[in-house]
Formats: structure tokens, C-alpha cells, sequence
């Protein structure tokens, strides 16, 4: 490692060169000073161009290669997988890394080349935004819960239990309709994993929403509310503008294109 006394003379020699304050000092180490942060983006964002630069010459000779970094929020990282598969045929030598989690990637700190958000439109001026595909949700049940409870007709859910949610999943449409049509008191679990609200619906524990292209994985479920555009959210495209014509980028969207189910 480098002494602390080496890294305060480097950070002094730079912050003098530019006769600006980077880091604020304190008993544990550093933090970024806004205008730390903002030389910290660009720089991100210049190592990544220089990258492209060198993946443009391999390109030139006929090959693309370097790492990809795309970003999805849980919900939807099972349906950008054909999309990777496809990438990875077309072009091997790419390696590509899939974080997928609730939380949004800094695009704008080079945290990743591609993100794929769920929910309203991503409005930061410096982002390239475009619509993916809109995912439906349904209200479902398993037949051991229909066997004990019985089917809700007509929309009658007097005496059913359902599946609810915290945290990032209750900003999911299907969480209105819960918040609208279900007292708390038939919320039988409360969940921040979409994969344990499908496990507690599964498992018979109550209703719950399930997006359409998950519940074609289960075709033992019980339909209740067929999926549709009333309870559907879009699923966005995110790149940076710095960086969405650099070649991975750009090959990425054009394997996009050619998949189905896409709105792009």
C-alpha cells in the first residue's frame, strides 16, 4: 500500500495545480468536495472513452472486446438475459457484468455503461433514455391457496390474504392497487424481495403480483387478475450521453433491436 503521508502530498500537489479544493480532510481519512465529485465524474467518463477508443481500433481489425457493465433492477434482469446471451454470441471477446439490485447505477460516475430502470422516465438532462418493454402484472394465487380459501368473485376479496411489499417494490404499480383495494389488516406478509413474494405465493400464503413473464414459469398458478396495461410499468433504457455512441454501447442496442417483446 502507499503511507498516508504519500497520498496528503499527491492530493496537495493536485488540489495546488488546480487551485481548487478536492477533499475535505477529517479524522478517518477524505471526502469529496463537490467539486471533487464533479472532477471525479469526468474522469470516469474519459476513462471509459479512452477505453472506447482502443475498442474502436480492435474493431477496425475485425474484433470488439473490453468489459460491459449493464445494470437492472431485479424485477427485470431475467428478461435482459437473452439479450447478454446474444451480445456474448456475437461478440465473445466482450465481458459483460450484470448487476442487478433495486438501486440505481451513477451512469454519470461510470458506475455502468447501460442501465435498465423500472417506474417513471429518468429525467437527467445528460441521460439517453429509451422505452425497453412494458412489463404487465397479474394478481395470482397457487391452488393449495385457491383449495382453501376458494376463487374471488367478481372482485370480491372479502376473507382472501395477500402478499404486500416495502421498500423499492412498494413503488411498483401493482402497490397502488394494494394500497387502494387491500386494508392491512389482509396482508398476511410484507416483503422487499420480489423473489420472496413469488416464494409466499407459491408457498399459498396469499395473493400476490407477479410480473407476466414470471408467471409464465409457473403455469400451476392460479390466474386472478389476468396481467395487463392497468397495473404495468415501463421498463427504460438508460445510457449516458458521453458514452452512448462508444462501440459496446452502441453493438449492446443493436442486439436490443433484434430481440422480441422490445419497444425499442
Amino acid at each position: 500500500g502507499v503511507h498516508r503521508a504519500t497520498v496528503h502530498r499527491h492530493i496537495e500537489l493536485l488540489e495546488g495545480a488546480l487551485s481548487v479544493k478536492l477533499f475535505q480532510r477529517h479524522p478517518r481519512g477524505y471526502n469529496l468536495t463537490d467539486e471533487g465529485r464533479e472532477m471525479l465524474e469526468v474522469a470516469n467518463r474519459a476513462d471509459q472513452m479512452f477505453a472506447d477508443l482502443e475498442g474502436r481500433t480492435r474493431k477496425s481489425a475485425g474484433q470488439l472486446s473490453g468489459e460491459l457493465v449493464v445494470t437492472a433492477v431485479e424485477g427485470i434482469a431475467s428478461i435482459v438475459m437473452p439479450s447478454i446471451k446474444a451480445m456474448r454470441e456475437k461478440h465473445p471477446e466482450i465481458k459483460i457484468e450484470l448487476c442487478a439490485s433495486e438501486g440505481f447505477s451513477r451512469l454519470e460516475y461510470g458506475e455502468a455503461h447501460i442501465a435498465f430502470r423500472l417506474g417513471p422516465k429518468p429525467t437527467d438532462l445528460d441521460y439517453v433514455v429509451r422505452p425497453f418493454r412494458r412489463v404487465r402484472f397479474g394478481l395470482f394465487a397457487s391452488n393449495d391457496y385457491i383449495s382453501r380459501y376458494g376463487h374471488p368473485k367478481d372482485g370480491d376479496f372479502k376473507g382472501h390474504k395477500f402478499i404486500g411489499t416495502v421498500g423499492e417494490p412498494s413503488k411498483r404499480p401493482y402497490a397502488q392497487w394494494l394500497d387502494a383495494n387491500v386494508a392491512s389488516s389482509a396482508l398476511a406478509l410484507k416483503t422487499s424481495a420480489r423473489v420472496c413474494i413469488h416464494e409466499a405465493i407459491l408457498a399459498g400464503i396469499g395473493l400476490g403480483f407477479m410480473a407476466d413473464y414470471d408467471a409464465k414459469n409457473h403455469p400451476g398458478l392460479v390466474e386472478v387478475i389476468a396481467p395487463s396495461d392497468d397495473i404495468s410499468s415501463i421498463a427504460w433504457l438508460v445510457t449516458h450521453v458521453d458514452l452512448n455512441r462508444t462501440a459496446k454501447v452502441q453493438a449492446f442496442l443493436d442486439v436490443l433491436k433484434s430481440q422480441p417483446e422490445r419497444l425499442l
